[in-house]
């Protein structure tokens, strides 16, 4: 049994008041600060980092839409522009599987800070969210911790994009969490430099990858449904079999393999998605740490294996870690509809959609591309949790089963989330309608005017 403390009571300060608070800035949160000052209402934006972006800026995830292909019907709005934006500002590079550009993780900090300015929405970093205010069942604001000490902030409508629904699980909304055993691997990205691009590129031509070789390697052992086999894929295993096979790098660490994002002319090689780590509980501060401290090591030995075995990266070294662990897998909400496999996959249709995403499909070892046209409905009933007031859910949370939480947890589709979440909370906040009896049709014809897709 654990030792407590009592806290004595204390006043805390309120620092700000303002129309819709979003906690968490990752490609759902931020989605949702921009669509709900677009939409005209005082919006703030609340980050425990010094920067936006999340799993983008953060975490260094640069392949924003590397599922596009040529028949794939995508989303429209909030989330192609961010990618729209970072190429105009020179902050992204093509993608090396796909139709989209890669998002250069340190440049899209300036890209959000850039959006989050124009847009007039209150930037808010630094503060970490620690607990909700509630009142009658219904959220008021939030309680932070900065440099400043323990601070308030209220609000008429709360959007948690926290990724594991940290704000509604602690406001005693209905969540469910996935068990640890279950969880999709956490990842430490990396960069590196100083790679010869020209060798590099020789060598992925000369012995190009696709799909099928993911398969059988610990987490890339992937079902698929056959038409992505002989796609070609940036994936590395072969340099990491040899170090083994060698002694450069230790027996243990044979799953070491995965995906690179792009190679610059100056030699960097980005997004080295190759570090895996099962049981990993994102909402368990002993596992994230346990997880950063691992990844990293094991990625010292990713990059000690690319400089024996991969062509171009011998005289490469380590540029940057991702800012933090990569979590794809925590708590979801209990909503008023949670999506299923049957809908990501058989092209689901709602009335009361927010917005649409292809049918890609990325998690618990199955790999779905979206190159037929096929995709479908977001509803707006799923960031709805049940059992709170006043509180949306945007981004990987939302309510689903596995299979559906393959599909939403992915970047472009948690920006679709965020438009859909913070577009109903400006609606919610004009008219007075709580998000469970919300005029679903005056969404919608916001949503309209922002540009997004939702039949």
């Amino acid at each position: 049994m654990r030792k407590t403390i009592d806290e004595p009571a204390r006043s805390v300060d309120v620092v700000l008041e303002t129309d819709v608070l979003v906690v968490g800035s990752g490609p759902g949160g931020l989605a949702a600060a921009l669509a709900a000052a677009r939409a005209g209402v005082n919006t703030a934006l609340l980050e425990r980092n010094g920067c936006f972006g999340g799993n983008i800026t953060q975490v260094g995830v640069e392949g924003f839409a590397w599922y596009r292909h040529e028949k794939t019907v995508d989303s429209e709005g909030i989330g192609p522009e961010f990618e729209q934006r970072a190429k105009a500002m020179g902050a992204a590079l093509p993608e090396p599987q796909s139709l989209s550009h890669a998002l250069d993780a340190e440049m899209f900090k300036w890209v959000a800070d850039t959006l989050v300015e124009e847009a007039g929405v209150q930037p808010l970093l630094h503060r970490l969210c620690v607990a909700p205010i509630v009142e009658a069942g219904a959220i008021r604001g939030v309680l932070t911790e900065s440099k400043a000490g323990r601070e308030a902030i209220l609000a008429k409508r709360v959007i948690d994009a926290t990724g594991d629904a940290d704000v509604a699980a602690r406001a005693g909304a209905a969540v469910h969490k996935t068990p640890r055993e279950q969880m999709m691997a956490a990842s430490v990205m990396f960069s590196m430099s100083g790679v010869d691009k020209r060798r590099f590129m020789e060598r992925v031509k000369a012995d190009p990858q696709t799909y099928r070789d993911w398969i059988g390697n610990g987490e890339w052992n992937i079902e698929t449904t056959g038409k992505e086999d002989a796609m070609f894929s940036p994936f590395l295993r072969k340099p990491f079999k040899q170090a083994v096979a060698a002694g450069v790098i230790p027996a243990n660490l044979s799953t070491i393999a995965g995906t690179w994002g792009t190679v610059s002319d100056q030699g960097d090689l980005t997004y080295l998605n190759l570090i895996h780590l099962p049981e990993i509980d994102g909402t368990d501060p002993a596992d994230l740490t346990r997880g950063e401290i691992e990844g990293r090591r094991q990625a010292i030995h990713a990059v000690e294996a690319l400089r024996g075995f991969m062509p171009g990266c011998e005289a490469a070294k380590l540029r940057n870690f991702g800012m933090t662990i990569g979590i794809r897998d925590t708590r979801k909400i209990d909503a008023l509809y949670n999506l299923t496999g049957a809908d990501v996959r058989e092209q689901g249709r709602f009335e009361d959609s927010i917005g649409i995403f292809p049918e890609f499909i990325d998690g618990y070892g199955l790999l779905i591309l979206p190159t037929t046209g096929r995709y479908f409905h977001l509803p707006y009933r799923s960031l709805v949790p049940r059992g709170i007031g006043n509180l949306l859910v945007a981004g990987r949370a939302i309510g689903g089963d596995r299979i559906s939480h393959a599909a939403v947890r992915n970047m472009m589709c948690c920006a679709v989330s965020g438009q859909g979440a913070g577009t109903a909370a400006a609606v919610s906040c004009k008219t007075g309608a709580a998000f469970d009896r919300i005029d679903v049709g005056a969404v919608q014809a916001e949503l309209l005017r922002q540009g997004a897709r939702i039949r």
